[in-house]
């Protein structure tokens, strides 16, 4: 028994020594329990648990702003193509306008007869009124004739004392500018009575039959009895002036005959101008 007490420190200190490791190995494990928590606790972290609403945000703002681009395209595209149609119905109107134009002023020269050159003859008695005939040329029937109020007297001192301009002006109305049947006349700018339309009778046929070899040149023709307009005092001879006209057309309601010289040099001495106001 005596031998045996010593053996109780000795077994109580292996028991102490034994809480203490137990004691230690329950600290690494806890400790190792908390670096596991600590670790999931990080990955729970670590998960992107705001990123997919994030992701897709940002999809549907792109995909917006996508949408808005193509429409801007379109748009653009849209009207670049409208403006290239405008632009196309212009030139085509255009176009159709100056066709019409043409053919228009083409189908009056031919239904006037006239065409850019034509012969002009410029008749009458001393004493009477001056006369103007157009020809398409100088075989062929004369397709305006015109009375002038104006005696043939006083137009040749004009034309002696330098250039004459008679403008023959009538209202608008319907109708070919060449049948119109009275004009207001100005010679040189000085009003001067009206002008009548007249049909080709048996005397004008004569005399633009007399002076058909002539193509440019004045002078007097002996006249027969009865062959002076109506109302006009007859002396027996007739005066005349013919030469080659520019005709131009301004327009259905404008044209001018300018008087040819035939050395092509100066301003014309005669121009008649017809005009609808």
């Amino acid at each position: 028994m005596a031998k045996s007490s010593p053996d109780l420190p000795s077994n109580k200190r292996q028991f102490n020594w034994t809480t203490k490791v137990s004691n230690e190995d329950d600290d690494e494990l806890v400790s190792l329990k908390s670096l596991i928590f600590a670790s999931e606790k990080g990955k729970e972290e670590e998960k992107p648990t705001g990123d997919v609403p994030i992701f897709k945000s940002n999809l549907s703002t792109i995909l917006e702003e996508k949408k808005d681009k193509d429409k801007q395209v379109q748009e653009s595209a849209s009207n670049t193509a409208n403006v290239t149609r405008r632009k196309l119905q212009v030139a085509v109107s255009r176009l159709r306008f100056v066709l019409t134009t043409t053919l228009n002023k083409h189908k009056g020269n031919l239904q006037n007869g006239l065409g850019p050159r034509v012969v002009g003859t410029l008749f009458g008695h001393r004493k009477g009124h001056v006369h103007f005939a157009f020809q398409k040329d100088a075989s062929s029937p004369p397709v305006l004739i015109v009375e002038l109020a104006t005696p043939i007297s006083r137009l040749v001192k004009e034309m002696a004392s330098g250039l004459v301009r008679i403008a023959l002006e009538c209202d608008k109305n319907q109708g070919r500018l060449l049948e119109q049947p009275l004009w207001r006349t100005y010679c040189n700018g000085t009003e001067c009575g009206f002008t009548s339309r007249r049909e080709c009778g048996a005397k004008e046929l004569r005399i633009l039959k007399a002076v058909e070899p002539i193509s440019m040149g004045a002078g007097v023709l002996p006249s027969g009895e009865g062959e002076g307009p109506k109302g006009a005092e007859n002396d027996g001879d007739i005066m005349y002036m013919r030469a080659k006209f520019e005709r131009v057309v301004g327009s259905r309601d404008s044209e001018a005959f300018y008087m040819m010289n035939p050395d092509c040099n100066g301003a014309p001495e005669l121009s008649i101008y017809l005009l609808r106001v």
